[in-house]
Formats: structure tokens, C-alpha cells, sequence
């Protein structure tokens, strides 16, 4: 059976019953219909949440296919919760342009998911439409001071950098010519589209303490600078406010349930490899306020999400993981030890020894940050004796923890052994976190951190463009912001086609962008796309609905 099939077997139960398991009466949510809810502010207590205990699940250097980390994060959650743990799992929002695309839907698999999955991989309660729309106002207020005689500016077109959205894969859109038509119709000028995941308003909803942090950071979006060379903010064109209005309903986090009837909230999704690529804060803090652990994850490698998540998120907002999961796949190692991709389901115990140093770096980078943690191998029905053999002998030899986790098959029974390993991690307080660097050290030595200690470079070398993006950054006093490298997933380096655990390599950063609402700035390494496109044969040439309403192909 496929995932979707295996969602259609489960009785789903009231969102109210769910909201129960976290102390909350129907009063206390905002129902969309029978299986969706809101969850307002006002629930987040800080103090509960600095008591409870918050486990990040993040994955070695992912194949195409990707490695399970949703998948694993909510069979955790189900394991926890099946050892008296009260637990809550807090997940992003999938992103409609990969679901129609080459991935699929991203609400875990197997009897591992997050439901109503349709609901979910769909529009779900409207709030990527909503930052689609704020960002998209914001676009047409700039274009129209642009045009504008009475209330202009003075913006120079040709500084602007900020661009629209959709959240869909269309490559087409991502360089465009807006203005056409005469004089009436603006100024002509070049632009074009990212996917709505890839917007700053997207970082800005998921860095967020509350609704008024979220206008002020709103207001702090850069646009570019006037004629004479003054910088301009969203602030200066006065529409915070109303982007902010637009805001309302999509930064409240939402309440689902998982296949075994167990909370599950779900909330923001910006990528990993160009932003941070983890929930929103607001969400974060409220598991953590509701329950005894909660357990969240971040996108791609641990090179990407969860570095991201412990320098930007938890410095951000005072948090910080008592343990770290590392989702392990044999046919990745395989793939990371010079496998064919196509060969990856076939036994080579060779080829996965000679992937192993990928996950050994990954491994060396969590515990630089003072956190213990532990491998989960997520087995897949291709999977050997020897091979899953080898990485338990590893494991062993390096003394590391490690589970094999069958939490596509088995749910929360499968993850049992990773949530015992989980829960005696927490209770020894062996975890003492400490961030890799300072936000307010010099812009470069924060690159130079990251890419010589989390990705392993020798160097790193600066474009022309990335220097001259240096001195504006120190004109507009924003040294002090942290970095979020914008890096290829597929490789350790900058480089794709450098699998495993390359060496002796240098890290180039092309250039740097501002994004001073979301309160980062980020190097951006290597041909970075922030508007996918489809692959030749997308996912939706499988997807269909018949005439009662029942979706297909959508797993």
C-alpha cells in the first residue's frame, strides 16, 4: 500500500479530542472544520516551554529521494508518546511546487504521517496563500512609488531586489520584464518570481516571537536604495501594517493529529538550502509550552537545517535541543561511498563503508555544538543484515548511539529502541549546547566558521560582488546579523558532484543578500535557484480526484 492508502484506513479523530491531549478545550482553538485547527498566542507559556524537552531530527547529506527525516520525526513522536512521554511533533508546511513537482507530498509516509495528508499537501489552511499575498503587496506598492509623481520616493528600479511569488514550480517566471504597455502601466524594469517558500516573509512568519515582532520585522525588509543612494524599507512605504493584517490567521501555527491519534502541529516552510529551513518559533514554543517533549525537524543534511536551526533559530529565540537525531539511510551511504543511484537498492556493504565518512561528519558537527547524539537507521525493505551491520558496528567502535528504526512499517513500535536512546540522553543531561559562533563577531569570520568547521573547507574566496556586498552590509550596520549559507543539499561542499566527505576544497561566495527583516544575511554559494523547475515527468501527471472527492497519487 502507498501512503495515501494507508491514510484512507485511519479513523480520524476530532480536532477537539486531539486538542484535549494537550490540556486545550474546543474554546481554546479555531476549528477549520472537522480535523484542522488554529492555535492562538495566548496559549505559549515560556515557562513551561523552558522546562520542556525539544529533540531536533536531522539526516545526513540527502539522495534525490530524501532520507525520512518527517518520517522519522513523527514515528519518534509515536514512540515517545508510547512510553508515557507526553509528546508533540512540530513539522513546516509542505510546499505545493514540490508536491506537484519531483518529491511529493511531505507529511511523513507509511504508518508514519500526519493527517488529513490530502488536506495538508494541498492548501491547507491558507497560510502559504497569505505570505504569497503580503509579499506580493509589497511588490506592488514598490512598483507603483516607483510610477508614482505625488508619492514617490525616489527609489532607483535598478537597485530593487525584492521580487513576487507563487508557490508553484515554474521555471518561466524567473526572470521577467514588468512595466509593458506605456506609460500607464509602470516602469519598465527587470524582475521575476522565487516560490513562496523561498520568501523573506516566510523566514520573517518563522523567526517571529508574535504578531508585532512580525510587523517590525516586516517593516525591516530591505528594498534598495533612492537616486541618492539612501536605503529604502518596507517601513518607508508604509505597508507593514497592512501586510501584517494579511499576516493574521497564517502565524498562528496549526493543530493536526498523527496516524496514532497523537498532536502533531504544523507551521511555516521556508527550504534549508536558501533559508533556515525549520518551523516557525511561535510553533516551537507552543509544543514546548503543551508538552513534557517535543520533537521537530530541519530540512536537508545536518550542514543545513539544523546548523541553521541551532546559530539562527535557538540563538533567536533562547531555545536549544537536549538531543539530536541523525536519520540515516543505507542506500545514502551507499550512494555517498560512489554507488550508482540506480543500484542503490542492491546489497554493497563495500560501497556503504566507503559512505560512512559522510555520516561520521555529520556526527563531529552536532557534537561540536555540545549536543549528544543519535543514529537513526530508517530501514527500507532493501536494506541487508551486513549492510545495517556495518553501521551498528561503527557506531560502536566510535561509541555513538544507534537504533534501527522501521517507522514507515511499524509507526511508533518501530521507533521504540530510538526513543528509549532519546529519552536516556535527556535524563543524564549529557547535552549542554553551545553555538559554533558569535552574532557579533565580523561577517566574514562568522562564513569562514561555518565552512571550515560544519562543511570542512580549507578556505573560502569572495567574488568581487560578495566583497562589494560586504562594505554595503557594514554601511547599513547590519554586521551583527547571523549567516544563512545558501548551499547545494547534495554535497558537504558547494559542489554537488562532491559526495561523501570531500576535502582540500574552497568555498565561493558569489554574493551576499540582506535580509534584514528576517534578521540574517545570507552568502549564497554555487548556481542557487529560488524558483524550482518541474521535472520532466512531475508528480502531477499522477495525482487525480474522482466525482465523490477522492484524491489519487498524492503520496
Amino acid at each position: 500500500m502507498n501512503d495515501l492508502e494507508i491514510a484512507k484506513q485511519i479513523q480520524l479523530k476530532h480536532i477537539s479530542t486531539i486538542a484535549e491531549k494537550l490540556g486545550l478545550n474546543s474554546d481554546d482553538i479555531e476549528m477549520y472544520g472537522k480535523y484542522k485547527a488554529k492555535l492562538p498566542h495566548s496559549v505559549i507559556d515560556k515557562d513551561k516551554a523552558n522546562k520542556s524537552n525539544l529533540i531536533l531530527v536531522t539526516a545526513i547529506s540527502p539522495t534525490p529521494a530524501g532520507e525520512g527525516k518527517t518520517t522519522m520525526s513523527i514515528g519518534l513522536s509515536e514512540g515517545l508518546n508510547q512510553l508515557g512521554k507526553q509528546t508533540t511533533v512540530v513539522l513546516r508546511e509542505p510546499s505545493l511546487g514540490p508536491v506537484f513537482g519531483i518529491k511529493g507530498g511531505a507529511t511523513g509516509g507509511g504508518y508514519s504521517q500526519v493527517l488529513p495528508m490530502e488536506d495538508i499537501n494541498l492548501h491547507f489552511t491558507g497560510d502559504f496563500s497569505a505570505i504569497e499575498k503580503a509579499h506580493n503587496l509589497l511588490s506592488a506598492v514598490i512598483d507603483n512609488n516607483i510610477q508614482s509623481k505625488t508619492n514617490s520616493l525616489g527609489i532607483d528600479a535598478r537597485t530593487v531586489t525584492w521580487k513576487r511569488v507563487m508557490d508553484m514550480n515554474d521555471r518561466a517566471l524567473r526572470h521577467i520584464i514588468v512595466g509593458l504597455g506605456g506609460t500607464t502601466s509602470g516602469v519598465p524594469r527587470e524582475t521575476g518570481f522565487d516560490i513562496t517558500a523561498a520568501s523573506e516573509i516566510m523566514a520573517i512568519l518563522c523567526l517571529a516571537d508574535d504578531l508585532e515582532n512580525l510587523k517590525e520585522r516586516l517593516g525591516n525588509i530591505f528594498i534598495g536604495y533612492t537616486f541618492d543612494k539612501k536605503p529604502i524599507y518596507a517601513k518607508d512605504l508604509k505597508v507593514e501594517g497592512a501586510m501584517a493584517a494579511l499576516l493574521k490567521d497564517a502565524v498562528k501555527p496549526n493543530l493536526v493529529q498523527t496516524i496514532e491519534g497523537n498532536p502533531a502541529i504544523i507551521h511555516g516552510g521556508p527550504f534549508a538550502n536558501i533559508a533556515q529551513g525549520t518551523n516557525s518559533v511561535i510553533a516551537t514554543r507552543m509544543g514546548m509550552s503543551l508538552s513534557d517533549y517535543t520533537v521537530t525537524e530541519a530540512g536537508f543534511g545536518a550542514d543545513l537545517g539544523a546548523e541553521k536551526f541551532l546559530d539562527i533559530k535557538c540563538q533567536s529565540a533562547g531555545i536549544s535541543p537536549k538531543a539530536i537525531v541523525i536519520t540515516t539511510t543505507i542506500r545514502a551511504l551507499k550512494y555517498h561511498g560512489g554507488a550508482d543511484l540506480k543500484s542503490l537498492t542492491d546489497p554493497n556493504v563495500e560501497a556503504l563503508k566507503n559512505g560512512i565518512p559522510n555520516l561520521e561528519k555529520h556526527l563531529e558537527n552536532v557534537k561540536q555544538f555540545g549536543i549528544t547524539p543519535v543514529i537513526a537507521i530508517n530501514r527500507f525493505v532493501s536494506d541487508s543484515d551486513e549492510e545495517i551491520a556495518a553501521i551498528q558496528e561503527f557506531a560502536k567502535r566510535n561509541n555513538v548511539r544507534v537504533a534501527l528504526a522501521e517507522v514507515w512499517a511499524k509507526g511508533g513500535k518501530g521507533a521504540l529502541e530510538l526513543a528509549k536512546h532519546v529519552v536516556e540522553i535527556v535524563e543524564s543531561g549529557e547535552s549542554n549546547f553551545t553555538p559554533l559562533y558569535n552574532w557579533e563577531t565580523d561577517v566574514t569570520a562568522k562564513i569562514e566558521t561555518i565552512a571550515t568547521k560544519i562543511y570542512g573547507a580549507n578556505r573560502v574566496d569572495y567574488t568581487a560582488k560578495a566583497k562589494k556586498n560586504l562594505k554595503t552590509i557594514a554601511a547599513l550596520g547590519l554586521e551583527n546579523l547571523p549567516v544563512c549559507i545558501a548551499k547545494t543539499q547534495k554535497s558537504l561542499s558547494d559542489n554537488p558532484k562532491l559526495i561523501g566527505r570531500p576535502k582540500n576544497f574552497t568555498i565561493t561566495i558569489r554574493e551576499i543578500e540582506i535580509a534584514a527583516g528576517a534578521g540574517f544575511l545570507v552568502p549564497i554559494t554555487g548556481d542557487m535557484m529560488r524558483m524550482p523547475g518541474l521535472p520532466a515527468h512531475p508528480a502531477s501527471e499522477n495525482i487525480n480526484i474522482d466525482n465523490d472527492g477522492n484524491i489519487t497519487g498524492l503520496f
